[in-house]
């Protein structure tokens, strides 16, 4: 019989990229929503998947609808993916932030402790909790979280932690570090300079209007990390992996070769705007995914610059 994998949040980039994986892969995929009569499901049509796909409703703050789901799907890995997914919205919802994240995290481990069924468990981890960081960060690099988001984010891992250690869950969370697709939200920062560059080389009078440009983040590409979320689960034991390409570059880097690519000087085209700016930014963000290659046989492929080609090459057509 073919596994069943359930995905929490299957409307985001992650979560459609991961079906399509476990699709390929044989699996039965049930993806939730918080409404799925009303979900319009576009990452899931776009990747020409949304028929092979169960999708289901679920609220994660709401205990009884997780373990209703649960019960109903009996999966054999179940990929919590859901939740607010952006730091900056974190410091205008910090409850949501902390309720979506944390605690639907929560309510999914007791719900498969309640289940006592060997359900194999992934959790998004964020490298948000690492904070601000001087030399790369690896499993054993202490937490330093500076937002609403990566606060919620440090206290689900520990749950899962908690919860592997105390009732024997195999339950384990990816530390990852930025990664990008053109199934991002418009709101993250890559999509908006992709997309504003791509419409200033058509020809469109334009600027693009940033915050921080001085921030340093590991970019890697989407599909490539959603695979390591199946290799955890694969793995021997439950364990947590950080997950990065191991490059970093500052996000005028990141705005320079995006501009270069499609043959523009940035310098021409970009506005740094103080009230994009958030109330507290990380300053340097790196990773060092060494324990993913030895014990998973995982490396990034694609660096920064093959992100961004990329992204342009999806965008444009």
């Amino acid at each position: 019989m073919a596994k069943k994998a359930l995905i929490c949040g299957v409307t985001g980039q992650d979560g459609a990229l991961l079906a399509e994986l476990l699709l390929k892969k044989g699996y039965d995929v049930y993806g939730t929503s918080r409404d799925a009569h009303m979900s319009r499901f576009e990452n899931l049509m776009r990747l020409g998947i949304r028929d092979e796909v169960n999708v289901i409703s679920m609220v994660l703050t709401d205990f009884r609808s997780v373990l209703q789901v649960l019960s109903k799907v009996m999966p054999d890995e179940v990929y919590n993916l859901a939740g607010q997914s952006s730091v900056g919205l974190s410091f205008e919802q910090p409850v949501e932030a902390m309720e979506s994240i944390s605690v639907g995290t929560l309510y999914i481990l007791e719900g498969i402790r309640f289940l006592d069924r060997n359900i194999k468990f992934y959790n998004a981890g964020s490298s948000e909790c690492f904070g601000s960081v001087d030399q790369p960060a690896d499993e054993t690099t202490a937490f330093r979280p500076r937002s609403p988001y990566a606060v919620a984010k440090a206290a689900a891992f520990w749950q899962v932690q908690n919860y592997r250690n105390a009732y024997g869950l195999f339950a384990s969370s990816g530390i990852l570090f930025n990664h990008e697709s053109v199934l991002r939200p418009e709101r993250f920062v890559t999509q908006k300079i992709i997309s504003t560059a791509l419409r200033i080389a058509h020809g469109e009078k334009v600027m693009l209007e940033l915050g921080n440009m001085e921030i340093i983040r590991d970019w890697g590409w989407a599909p490539e990390y959603v695979e390591i979320m199946w290799r955890i689960l694969q793995h021997d034991n439950p364990e947590d992996f950080v997950v990065a390409t191991g490059k970093s570059v500052s996000l005028e880097e990141f705005v320079s070769i995006t501009f270069s690519e499609l043959g523009l000087d940035w310098r021409d085209h970009v506005r740094v705007n103080p009230e994009l700016f958030r109330p507290d930014e990380l300053a340097v963000s790196m990773g060092d995914p060494r324990k993913a290659e030895k014990l998973l046989g995982w490396k990034a492929k694609n660096y920064v610059e093959d992100v961004i080609r990329r992204m342009i090459e999806e965008k444009a057509r």
